[in-house]
């Protein structure tokens, strides 16, 4: 009961803020709305005053008074074009989180608590005053004998601030499902247990260290990326050390403004990096945002911040490069088919409509300047789709499309002509002739023949197992008179075992 007044009690803290932004029964939605709605409208905007700026604009700004949790939660809505439409999307992608920094004390008990004090005091002895703040953590600078070091520290007490903010988020989105039927469709359950996980996941600084260790050595085998390496003499669970960047982020217009840089050059790696990593690799920087994008002399290209780490399986990636590939071929019957494939779409469903609605969406950007072609609109266009076609949400796409939105969005704001599609063009055509090609055939035959290979070791003990079960069924039913061995029957559904194993191989290479 405790829990549950609590938890209304931030709503309602969260719809105050709302209100007071205007976000609530907007002005700008106020001819589409009944009396009583327009009404109550007014009534809302009488007391919470009336707030400036684009709806997307005074929601981001809400949610950014509200904290961590619902800047989280503004970044997933981002990847929701469908429901909040283009505009409101993109101006949520740009979220902002920055707070006042805590105090060097503060800092101080942080390390002595995860270190003890005397291996905080000989580790951090060089610690300097915090050069960046965020709801979650905050960023110092520290000498060592190593060089110049970055050490991220969590903010004191924000494990619970966020478990409670994230409870009452829960509490709403089960809620709202139980209340409207057609929001069931959208998953808020599953979205919200979404972005409780990722949030989850950035409170252990142990995760991010491995995050940025993987995704260093993915940079490295690409090379369209560098990530600094860590340092775990110096990372714990609240705390994560890692070497230091002499890189201005993209968020600072000088980044762009250094030697060396050509735009049209650092857009197209960018795209091309984030795809390389998630179609080649299945795992990407999942907040690729300007402020986690550094700028290094000669334009190279950090990533920091890998608190949200993306993965998709090999199906997925495959579903993925194909769609985009379908798309850039203008394939749309193959786009189709994939995602009948793939389940996105219900069989009953016609394969052929499908095709003719993705065409509808396709067509229209062929030919058109690339700065009038935008991923986010063309989302929303193949969202509106899912009503008419009983499309449901994938939520283990939803950090995919999150961050491809963010990409394009810092590829835009590098190179306003930046052209996704072309860019994308080389990454998805590799992967798909090194996979589905000549090469791909012999390592999915190699694949099928250790497949085939462990399951014929592991069959005389699948043998023994399945005598041992039906002879102890045998004795429990006490069957006079007692045989040396399993019945006719118990033979026959062994050897009808081993031919469906023996037929299960016979097929992957049919």
């Amino acid at each position: 009961m405790l829990r549950a007044i609590s938890d209304y009690g931030r709503l309602m803290r969260a719809g105050t803020a709302l209100v007071r932004h205007d976000v609530i029964l907007p002005v700008e939605y106020q001819n589409r709305m009944p009396f009583p709605a327009r009404f109550a409208g007014k009534t809302l905007r009488f007391f919470g005053g009336r707030a400036k700026g684009r709806e997307g604009e005074r929601l981001a700004k809400a949610l950014e008074k509200l904290g961590p949790a619902y800047i989280k939660l503004g970044q997933f809505l981002a990847t929701r074009p469908d429901v909040f439409g283009a505009e409101v999307a993109t101006d949520l992608s740009r979220l902002k989180d920055k707070l006042p920094p805590f105090s060097m004390e503060d800092a101080r008990k942080a390390l002595a608590k995860e270190f003890g004090e005397q291996d905080a005091e000989s580790l951090f002895a060089g610690l300097g005053e915090p050069v960046a703040a965020a709801s979650l953590a905050q960023v110092h600078k520290l000498q060592t004998s190593n060089g110049m070091k970055a050490v991220k520290i969590l903010r004191p007490g924000v494990e619970k601030l966020i478990a409670q903010e994230l409870r009452a988020m829960k509490r709403a989105a089960r809620t709202v499902e139980r209340a409207s039927v057609e929001s069931r469709r959208l998953e808020p359950v599953a979205f919200t247990e979404t972005v409780a996980t990722a949030m989850e996941k950035e409170l252990d600084l142990r995760l991010e260290a491995g995050g940025a260790d993987q995704m260093r050595a993915l940079s490295e085998k690409d090379e369209w990326f560098s990530v600094p390496a860590v340092d775990w003499d110096r990372t714990g669970q609240r705390v994560l050390t890692t070497d230091w960047v002499d890189g201005v982020p993209l968020t600072d217009p000088k980044a762009l403004e250094q030697p060396g840089i050509d735009r049209p050059d650092l857009a197209n790696a960018i795209t091309r990096g984030f795809l390389s990593h998630a179609i080649g690799h299945g795992v990407f920087h999942a907040d690729m945002h300007e402020g986690n994008i550094l700028i290094a002399p000669q334009g190279k290209v950090f990533l920091v911040d890998f608190g949200l780490i993306g993965r998709i399986g090999l199906n997925e990636r495959r579903f993925l490069a194909e769609i985009l590939h379908g798309f850039i071929r203008r394939d749309y019957q193959r786009v189709a088919e994939v995602h009948f494939e793939a389940g996105y779409v219900p069989a009953n469903q016609s394969v052929g409509e499908f095709a003719q609605a993705l065409r509808s969406i396709g067509e229209p950007i062929h030919g058109k300047p690339a700065e009038e072609v935008y991923m986010g609109r063309i989302l929303l266009q193949l969202m509106d789709y899912t009503r008419t076609f009983g499309m449901r949400l994938r939520p283990e796409l939803v950090l995919l499309q999150k961050t491809m939105v963010q990409v394009e969005g810092v590829a835009r704001a590098i190179d306003p002509a930046h052209d996704i599609w072309k860019a994308a063009e080389p990454v998805v055509r590799g992967w798909i002739t090194e996979n589905f090609g000549p090469v791909g055939a012999a390592k999915l035959a190699a694949q099928s023949v250790r497949e085939v290979a462990d399951r014929l070791k592991r069959l005389p003990q699948v043998m023994d197992q399945f005598e041992d079960f039906l002879e102890s069924s045998a004795n429990e039913q006490s069957r006079p008179p007692k045989r040396s061995g399993p019945p006719w029957w118990a033979w026959f559904g062994l050897v009808v075992a081993v031919a469906g194993i023996a037929g299960l191989t016979i097929s992957q290479f049919a």
